[in-house]
């Protein structure tokens, strides 16, 4: 009962500007740090050290980025619908600066894993792109992405906007299982999940592993960018708050001191 009531509070506080700003100043080094050292040592080790695939050679190296990028693109889709859940329920405005500031890192996400995916594709199917279910899903997913950017954009007013953007982002999260089940509900060329954390996986430690600190890196990747998007678009729309300009006073102060 007292960890509930913890966690319900703590939840509130979220919604707070000011309690976000600051607690995302602490988080944020910390995320780039670790997403520096994962993604530096995760794509040395696969690129460079990991051995040949005995079927694709090393062609498969592509997917040191493809599947983080594949994975973080649809994740990060699932936090805007989270997102727009609460925007709509509890009317809290930090979920609206989520949805808006991830979309765009969402989309350059799915960018990144359709056009690795055409580059593993060439060798692998000798085409850069078929109406495969999978790469068909993903390109839907791109236009979703692409949707809710130009949505909050073509609306004027934030309140209307922000509803806007949280029902297309909760309406089209069904697109998600849609592609990760592709390659079982319909018989296309895509291969199977390549990387899951719930099965043992089919590839050898060292080829895995160097996944493993790829994907994690990625994710520290989008934390840190995300915080930072949203630190900034949080310091614009507070902008008249005394927070805000008690904020700026002291940044410029430390910059006046060094």
């Amino acid at each position: 009962m007292k960890s509930s009531a913890i966690s319900w509070t703590w939840f509130h506080k979220l919604g707070s500007p000011k309690w976000f700003y600051s607690i995302s100043g602490r988080m944020l080094p910390w995320l780039a740090i670790a997403a520096l050292l994962l993604i530096g040592v995760g794509m040395v080790w696969g690129l460079a050290f990991a051995p040949q695939d005995y079927q694709q050679g090393n062609s498969f190296r592509i997917i040191y980025i493809h599947v983080p990028a594949a994975m973080l693109a649809q994740s990060c889709y699932v936090m805007l619908a989270v997102a727009g859940v609460v925007g709509l329920v509890w009317k809290m405005k930090i979920a609206d600066v989520a949805l808006q500031c991830a979309a765009p890192i969402g989309a350059w996400m799915t960018a990144v894993a359709l056009v690795t995916g055409a580059i593993w594709g060439k060798p692998t199917w000798g085409s850069w792109w078929v109406w495969d279910a999978r790469l068909t899903s993903m390109l839907i997913l791109l236009f979703l992405y692409f949707g809710l950017i130009a949505l909050s954009h073509a609306i004027s007013n934030r309140e209307s906007a922000a509803k806007a953007c949280a029902v297309l982002a909760i309406v089209g999260v069904i697109n998600i299982p849609i592609i990760k089940y592709s390659v079982e509900w319909w018989n296309t060329l895509h291969q199977g999940a390549t990387f899951t954390l719930t099965e043992k996986p089919a590839m050898p430690a060292e080829m895995w592993l160097p996944l493993l600190l790829s994907v994690l890196g990625f994710y520290c990747f989008f934390g840190a960018v995300l915080l930072l998007r949203m630190r900034l678009e949080v310091l614009k729309r507070e902008a008249r708050a005394s927070w805000v300009r008690e904020e700026v006073m002291n940044s410029l102060g430390r910059e006046m001191a060094r």
